[in-house]
């Protein structure tokens, strides 16, 4: 009992990741649907599907049920090797993604699916440049985190090796933090793209082997383009002979109320990563969907690259009954449910503070400032001391509810599993509302 003591305060054994190591860390122990229990029996409402991945919510047993049905198959084939959960799920995926992505090369993280998306780029451009935007998130490897524009992954990984062959844009962002000055969507997208042909233009295109992008900013803040941004992208990358990446670890699979947030901006990448909601994080898994073209090459001149537990069996047969899911009626209730969730996330705009509301689907951000000067409350990246939106994180908590903090830590996101009803929905943002008006008025 001693031991097991010490492990739950974080005095020895377990080191949480993404910076929690120094805390007492909630212990969970079960989950059903959209709520988890802990060892001290306190029940929450999983408004951000953890770390945006349970996206089937807990414990379903349709994708409990196939894995234990592979368990009893075979749980490992190496991933040089076929096996028939593997090439069932790659069939299904290039089903669902955007047309001309016909290939699928499985990996295990949302991390390194990035990377190998960028390794294989790099091989079939003949080019080692990758165009990523400032707030944005890509993955915890040297390669991603190089590739990563928020400072507090990025800086930790570069302070110790040199990540080469990265060049940021400025996104097309609004909110308290916006890099452009613009008085309409329309000129925001013209202020953009004139921006990043520049970028691409003074770096030299024939050096640029991909652009890499969010469609919608996952933990950078669920920021959405505005009209016709991601049209004029392709059409930059077509020009330019760039590849362009999509990456949807946690866009992908329903989020934001399509299979991919490709398709709800209509535009079609050269590549697709996923990972996360693939398998509605019951198992590790993700991957890289690709061109005809792309897999060809790899086919005719083979890269020596992969992973020993890339499309693990076990974690295939859980994608394949978390995509049945999917189908069946899942994301038919975000499609149902998020214009009540939006009209309930955009009411919190009435309080002064909260500057910027937005999102898509059923993945939304809140942004604060104060009300007064139009700066944002506190901003970790340039300040030390208090973050009143850490408190509004810990106020909700103790409602009962999880929601997330963005990156930066000057947001809140909300991202519920799919399996929510409309008094969850209330629930969730209620209780944030709440703590909105406990630390700020």
């Amino acid at each position: 009992m001693a031991q097991r003591e010490q492990i739950r305060t974080g005095e020895r054994g377990v080191l949480a990741h993404f910076g929690h190591m120094d805390e007492e860390p909630m212990t969970i122990t079960e989950g059903d649907g959209a709520y988890v229990r802990t060892d001290d029996d306190e029940e929450y409402l999983d408004f951000t599907s953890q770390l945006y991945c349970v996206n089937a919510g807990h414990s379903n047993d349709a994708i409990t049920d196939a894995m234990a049905e592979q368990l009893d198959r075979i749980q490992y084939v190496s991933s040089a090797k076929d096996n028939d959960a593997r090439s069932q799920l790659a069939d299904t995926l290039t089903e669902v993604a955007p047309q001309p992505l016909t290939d699928v090369f499985f990996s295990i993280s949302g991390s390194e699916s990035n990377e190998a998306a960028i390794q294989i780029a790099r091989e079939f451009q003949d080019a080692s440049t990758v165009l990523t935007r400032w707030r944005s998130y890509h993955g915890g490897t040297y390669a991603t985190a190089g590739i990563t524009g928020d400072p507090a992954i990025r800086l930790p990984v570069e302070s110790h090796a040199a990540t080469t062959g990265n060049v940021k844009f400025l996104p097309p962002f609004g909110g308290a933090d916006a890099a452009f000055d613009a008085d309409s969507p329309e000129e925001l997208t013209e202020r953009s793209l004139a921006h990043l042909e520049y970028v691409i233009r003074n770096q030299g295109p024939d050096s640029i082997a991909a652009l890499v992008t969010e469609i919608v900013g996952g933990s950078s803040g669920a920021f959405t383009a505005p009209p016709g941004y991601f049209e004029g992208v392709r059409e930059l990358c077509d020009e330019y002979d760039i590849l362009l990446i999509a990456d949807e670890v946690i866009t992908g699979f329903g989020r934001c109320g399509e299979w991919f947030g490709s398709q709800t901006e209509g535009i079609e990448p050269d590549m697709i990563t996923f990972a996360k909601g693939v398998t509605s994080a019951y198992a590790p898994l993700a991957g890289v969907l690709m061109r005809s073209e792309l897999g060809t090459a790899l086919r005719e001149d083979a890269m020596d690259i992969g992973q020993t537990f890339a499309g693990n069996p076990v974690a295939c047969a859980a994608g394949n009954a978390a995509l049945e899911e999917y189908d069946d009626h899942l994301i038919d209730n975000v499609q149902e449910l998020s214009p009540a969730l939006e009209e309930r996330v955009r009411s919190l705009a009435d309080h002064d503070v909260v500057c910027d509301v937005r999102g898509r689907g059923f993945h939304w951000a809140v942004e604060f400032a104060d009300p007064e000067t139009g700066e944002l409350v506190f901003d970790p990246r340039v300040e030390d001391g208090y973050n009143p939106v850490a408190d509004v994180l810990t106020r909700t908590r103790e409602k009962g509810v999880l929601v997330g903090g963005g990156r930066p830590l000057i947001q809140i996101m909300l991202s519920p599993p799919f399996c929510v009803d409309e008094d969850d929905i209330e629930t969730g943002v209620a209780a944030l509302e709440e703590s909105i008006e406990e630390v700020f008025e």
